[in-house]
């Protein structure tokens, strides 16, 4: 693919998929390869089992100067002429609202933009999953047809946030028209209009461009807000920009049991994906905690859905058997990613994955989701599936929950026997809640295929975040060395490693990293300061602990020195600055104690299950 700041050249006519033919380059121009979300590049003819397990396999490049936490992947064009030279470029997103081109070999600055100024995150809720900013939150979209590259930025404006959809050209970052401030109504079950709120949505899953359209998914903040926020599904025409007439409002009841709606679509950042027909798939978030609220029209929390491509129709749904339960313990199924399988021999050739909070990974049939072929437990999962077919020809899933990649083997020969076979697990290394994956192969040819993960950090004390290969074949490590850091410990690196041309690109807080044959091994990078914590106003005390009792507004924890401590949750949840507690699990409380020593909360939210994580009380 061919760009210059006159647009594209004839070359760009032989811009392929990474699911097409073998060409010279392989462009990533979107999240997980494809829309299908397989994160598979099939087309990586220089990375091998051999080379890479060879000891010359290790760190070629870093950028350790960029302006803010990724929580995006890298997207890969390659002959892009900006300033009159032509390089193959990375495109990086900040949390700082800024888009950066970066070259994808030495990972030079090449072109920088800010987009705006980012929501800085003492306006949403003190959600702790971020850093201090919230910008470019979710993966961009280039379109390879016109090279155009679609943004979505989070700007604080007059004292207001909002969302802008960008279309930008990927030569020079310029608008290639004017950006559009995202905004939508919706229809609620007493008849009253529900307009989008950018203020209570976070708008986290990867982009899609499927058609002529772009998506848009949008959850919560951490369940705070819950009273205004509802999921969202939203699409434009590509080019002009053009909203679509319909949208899909995931939660559309008047009043609930405890005024709590959510349903969120976040997926820990995964992508929307759609199939060769264009429908939209995605999964929902956990609703009223009441566990009462569930409907499969007006309120479809906890479920995988399908949808028209011009979003007027809801065509298929899954549902689990336990979604009360879920709901009632924030058990979350849209924590993970929906990942549509290549079209498979067999009586069901469309098959579909997903799991969530609770483990368990469902195969599912893609053109009737309400068929389910069977559950896997993989671990909670905060992460998505990766599919690829080894030398045999099979397909295999790559699941990667828990502290856990395991690889499993799809058996699709008769209807009663379609099911997965495990086959075999690797990189246990405590990095729950789960994590993402991709797989580089030259096609089926045997030896070539190798699995990339990044880990999370498991310590507070220390934030890096390492890469991992490994074989495909047999689960044997290939290497593994530092990538990057995350200081923000108590929220989720999304990181996916990205393969092209012979290289590997991780990106994470204020860095860009770049692997490949003939680099160091074992090297160590620069150490990124970690942004300053919130301040708290004057008497508000934040403590984490794990929750023992739990009756309406009243809570007792226990915190990292064991000491129990009670919580009065009333005014969280009347401001609706309180995401579900549940027994067994972890929270972060503001607030202000009394003279009885008991925790009056402000904001009462989710936490890491892991102590490890936790920042300091204070």
């Amino acid at each position: 693919m061919r760009i210059s700041g006159g647009g594209l050249s004839v070359a760009a006519v032989l811009w392929m998929w990474v699911a097409g033919a073998a060409c010279a380059q392989v462009n990533v121009t979107t999240y997980h390869y494809d829309n299908l979300r397989t994160g598979w590049n099939r087309n990586e003819t220089s990375l091998t089992q051999s080379n890479v397990g060879s000891g010359s396999f290790g760190l070629l490049a870093t950028n350790p100067g960029l302006d803010g936490q990724i929580d995006a992947q890298p997207l890969i064009v390659s002959d892009v002429t900006i300033k009159g030279s032509v390089h193959n470029v990375a495109y990086v997103v900040t949390e700082n609202d800024t888009v950066y081109a970066l070259d994808a070999s030495s990972g030079e600055v090449l072109l920088k933009r800010s987009l705006g100024t980012p929501v800085n995150a003492e306006n949403f809720y003190y959600c702790n999953v971020d850093g201090d900013t919230v910008g470019i939150d979710s993966t961009p979209v280039i379109d390879p047809s016109s090279g155009l590259l679609y943004v979505i930025a989070y700007d604080w404006e007059k004292n207001t946030a909002l969302y802008r959809l960008h279309e930008l050209s990927p030569a020079t970052l310029k608008d290639a028209v004017a950006p559009v401030v995202i905004s939508a109504s919706g229809t609620l079950t007493n008849g009253g209009a529900y307009p989008f709120d950018a203020a209570a949505s976070r708008q986290r899953p990867a982009l899609l461009l499927s058609g002529n359209t772009v998506y848009a998914g949008f959850g919560s903040w951490c369940d705070a807000g819950a009273n205004d926020s509802r999921g969202w599904v939203l699409g434009w025409q590509a080019a002009t920009l053009s909203p679509l007439a319909g949208n899909k409002l995931s939660d559309t009841r008047a009043r609930s049991q405890n005024n709590y709606f959510l349903t969120a679509i976040w997926m820990s950042g995964y992508g929307l994906a759609a199939n060769s027909s264009g429908s939209v798939y995605f999964v929902t978030g956990n609703s009223d905690y009441s566990g009462q609220s569930y409907n499969k029209v007006t309120n479809i929390s906890e479920s995988a859905a399908a949808m028209s491509a011009d979003l007027s129709t809801l065509q298929s749904l899954f549902t689990p058997g336990d979604h009360a339960e879920l709901d009632q313990n924030d058990g979350d199924f849209g924590s993970g990613g929906l990942m549509l399988l290549p079209r498979q021999r067999g009586d069901y050739p469309d098959l579909a994955a997903a799991s969530g909070k609770d483990g368990n990974l469902y195969l599912l049939d893609a053109d009737q989701l309400a068929t389910k072929f069977g559950s896997y437990q993989i671990g909670g999962c905060w992460c998505g599936p990766s599919y690829f077919q080894g030398s045999d020809g099979v397909g295999r899933l790559v699941a990667s929950g828990g502290s856990t990649l395991g690889v499993w083997k799809l058996k699709t020969d008769r209807k009663p026997s379609l099911h997965l076979e495990y086959q075999w697990n690797g990189v246990a290394n405590e990095q729950s809640p789960g994590f993402f994956t991709t797989v580089s192969s030259n096609g089926t040819k045997s030896g070539s295929a190798v699995i990339w993960a990044v880990g999370r950090p498991t310590s507070s004390d220390d934030p890096s975040v390492d890469l991992y290969a490994l074989n495909a074949d047999t689960g044997q490590p290939l290497f593994s060395g530092e990538a990057g850091e995350w200081p923000n410990t108590s929220g989720n690196a999304n990181i996916v490693p990205v393969v092209a041309n012979g290289l590997v690109y991780v990106a994470s807080d204020q860095m860009l990293t770049i692997f490949g044959p003939g680099g160091a091994r074992h090297a160590k990078l620069p150490k990124i300061a970690a942004a300053a914590r919130l301040k708290l106003p004057p008497g508000t005390h934040e403590v984490y602990g794990t929750v023992e009792y739990l009756k309406s507004a009243a809570i007792m924890i226990r915190k990292r020195d064991g000491v129990p401590l009670r919580l009065d949750a009333g005014d969280a949840m009347r401001n609706f600055r309180y995401a579900a507690a549940a027994i067994g699990h972890v929270l972060v409380a503001r607030g202000t104690y009394d003279k009885a020593g008991v925790l009056h909360a402000e904001s009462v939210l989710h936490a890491k299950d892991r102590s490890a994580l936790w920042p300091a009380d204070r």
